[in-house]
C-alpha cells in the first residue's frame, strides 16, 4: 500500500506557502519531493529524509511527489495553542487543527446558530482546475474587477488533495487579493479556516470571512474509476443541496470538453450529469456556455438533460477567451492548457460572469 524510502535532501527547488519541492537523493537516484513544514518542520539540503514513494512510482500527474513524511534526525516542536479538529484523521498524518466552528475557536458564536448565508451565490464545480477560470469570468463580469470589492473564498471540499498547501494556484490567487481565504472541509486541512462540513464550511465563508461569493470544488487531483458513481465530483452535487439548505444560490458549473478523447468525458462530462442530475436535489442555476458550432450544439443538446430538475442559463462566451489568457496563474486542467482544451476553462469562465450577475 506504501512503498517507502529513505532519502537526503540534495536541494530546495522552490517553495510557496505551505509548501517546499525538494530534490531528494534516493538509491534509485534522485526524485521530486514535497514536503509541508507545518507537518514535518523545514527540510534543509543533507537533512535525512523518510519518504512515501506511492504516488511517484505510480506515475500520478497531479500528484506526482514522493511525500515528506518526517525528519527522523530533526523532528519539529510540539505544536502549541489550541485547536480540537482532528484532520486525516486515524492516519500516521492525522493532524490538530482550530476549527471555526469549534468550541474554541473565536467564531464559535457566530456559527453556533447561523443557519443562512443569506442569498450568496454559491458556484460548485468538478474539478479544482475551475477556481482559477471562475475567477476569470467573474471579476470580468464586475464593476472594477478584481480591485472591485467583491469577496471571494474558497471552499475545498476533501475528493482531492487534503492539504490546501498543495494547490500553487491557492497560494497566488490568496496572495494577490483574488480570494479572501481559503476553507478547509471534511478531512481536507490547512485554510485560512477550517470547517468540520461543506455547511459550516459555506457558513464560514460567510460570516468569518464575509465571502459575497463562495466556490467549491475538491482539492487538485480528483479520483474516478470510469463508472457511473465511482468518482469523487459526486461531492458537487451534495455541495447544490447544502448551498441550497443555507439558503444561497447554487450555480452549478458545467465541466465541459472539447479536448478529452474520452467518450464520457466529450462535452459535458457524465461527471456534471451525474453529480447535478441525480445527487443534486435542490434547484440550481446552470450556466450553459454558448460554444460556437457543432460542438456547441453538443453541450447544449446534452445539457438539455439538466433541465428538468435546475434552471439552464445560456451565458455568452464572448470576451471570455480574453479574460482567460489574463489569468493571474496557470490554467491547466488534465495536463491541457487553456487553447488546448478552451471549452473547459469557458464553461467554468461562463459559471464565473453569471454568479457575478446575481450580484447585481
Amino acid at each position: 500500500m506504501i512503498r517507502w524510502r529513505k532519502g537526503e535532501v540534495v536541494r530546495i527547488r522552490r517553495e510557496w506557502p505551505g509548501a517546499v519541492e525538494l530534490d531528494v537523493a534516493v538509491p534509485e537516484g534522485r526524485c521530486r519531493a514535497l514536503a509541508y513544514p507545518a507537518l514535518v518542520g523545514r527540510p534543509e539540503p543533507g537533512d535525512e529524509v523518510l519518504l512515501n514513494t506511492t504516488a511517484l512510482a505510480m506515475g500520478l500527474g497531479t500528484g506526482g511527489y514522493a511525500m515528506v513524511v518526517a525528519l527522523p534526525n530533526r523532528l519539529p516542536e510540539d505544536p502549541q495553542g489550541p485547536g480540537h479538529l482532528v484532520k486525516a484523521r486515524y492516519t500516521p498524518m492525522q493532524a490538530t487543527v482550530l476549527g471555526a466552528d469549534e468550541q474554541d475557536s473565536p467564531h464559535h458564536e457566530v456559527l453556533r446558530e447561523a443557519d443562512s448565508v443569506d442569498g450568496m451565490p454559491v458556484v460548485v464545480a468538478d474539478l479544482h482546475s475551475a477556481l482559477p477560470p471562475i475567477l476569470c469570468g467573474l471579476y470580468e463580469a464586475v464593476p472594477g474587477g478584481a480591485g472591485g470589492g467583491v469577496r471571494v473564498a474558497y471552499v475545498m471540499q476533501d475528493g482531492g488533495a487534503l492539504p490546501a498547501w498543495f494547490s500553487m494556484a491557492c497560494a497566488t490567487l490568496r496572495e494577490i487579493g483574488w480570494l479572501a481565504g481559503v476553507v478547509t472541509v471534511g478531512q481536507a486541512f490547512g485554510g485560512d479556516v477550517e470547517a468540520v462540513t461543506t455547511h459550516t464550511g459555506l457558513l464560514a465563508a460567510r460570516h468569518v470571512l464575509e465571502a459575497d461569493v463562495a466556490i467549491v470544488a475538491q482539492g487538485p487531483g480528483n479520483l474516478g474509476t470510469g463508472t457511473r458513481w465511482g468518482f469523487s465530483g459526486v461531492s458537487a452535487g451534495e455541495a447544490v443541496n447544502a448551498a441550497a439548505v443555507l439558503l444561497g444560490r447554487p450555480v452549478a458549473a458545467l465541466r465541459v470538453s472539447e479536448g478529452d478523447r474520452r467518450e464520457r468525458h466529450l462535452g459535458v462530462s457524465h461527471h456534471s450529469l451525474t453529480a447535478y442530475g441525480r445527487v443534486a436535489l435542490a434547484r440550481a442555476h446552470v450556466p450553459v456556455p454558448m460554444l460556437p458550432g457543432e460542438f456547441g450544439e453538443r453541450v447544449r443538446d446534452q445539457a438539455e438533460l439538466l433541465a428538468v430538475r435546475h434552471e439552464l442559463v445560456p451565458v455568452p462566451v464572448d470576451g471570455l477567451h480574453e479574460a482567460l489568457r489574463a489569468s493571474p496563474v496557470r490554467l491547466s486542467t488534465m495536463g491541457r492548457g487553456l487553447e488546448e482544451d478552451l471549452a473547459y476553462f469557458l464553461a467554468s469562465a461562463a459559471a464565473g460572469r453569471f454568479a457575478a450577475s446575481l450580484l447585481s
